[in-house]
């Protein structure tokens, strides 16, 4: 089974098209729409983190290393990717907490890039709870050539679907 899904923002509101636990099966792939890195990304994301590595932003050192140009910080592309999880609906509103996360970087994306997402449900939680449980997906990052570009696992605590939340985000949205 497979979902692809557009990418852009999702609107808030108090119907959550978010899935529950039980509604996700073993084996089951979710693709995300993809997003292009650009230079200036990687310049944002060098001042937010402090990473001024030269290797994601000096371009004449970066052409004399390995690497034959600048490219994008590994952890820029695993934020991209949740932000891409994100955006497929399938987490909106059910996501209660990110616990645990592996990734291994397996080849240097570049400024230009596009890269996106593939989740696959790999294990849920045997004994799960009446108000949530934990499913580990295997998340595999490519570009938009097919590259693997980082690969690893998630581990998401995710509400069963009788206990969704209540309240949208927005607090204009929320009664009283």
């Amino acid at each position: 089974m497979s979902s692809d899904a557009a990418p852009g923002p999702r609107p808030l509101g108090p119907a959550f098209r978010g899935r529950g636990f039980d509604d996700f099966q073993l084996g089951e792939v979710i693709r995300s729409g993809a997003r292009t890195l650009t230079q200036a990304d990687i310049g944002a994301f060098a001042g937010l983190s402090g990473d001024f590595n030269p290797a994601h932003v000096d371009e004449s050192f970066a052409s004399a290393s390995a690497f034959r140009g600048t490219i994008a910080h590994g952890m820029l592309v695993q934020s991209v990717a949740s932000g891409l999880a994100y955006q497929t609906g399938v987490f909106d509103g059910t996501v209660v907490a990110f616990v645990e996360m592996t990734i291994r970087f397996q080849a240097p994306v570049r400024p230009g890039s596009s890269i996106h997402l593939e989740l696959t449900v790999a294990e849920k939680e045997p004994n799960a709870g009446p108000k949530r449980a934990w499913i580990r997906f295997d998340a595999r990052v490519f570009d938009q050539s097919g590259e693997l570009v980082l690969d690893g696992h998630w581990i998401l605590l995710i509400a069963r679907a009788q206990a969704k939340r209540r309240y949208p985000v927005r607090s204009e949205d929320r009664p009283g």
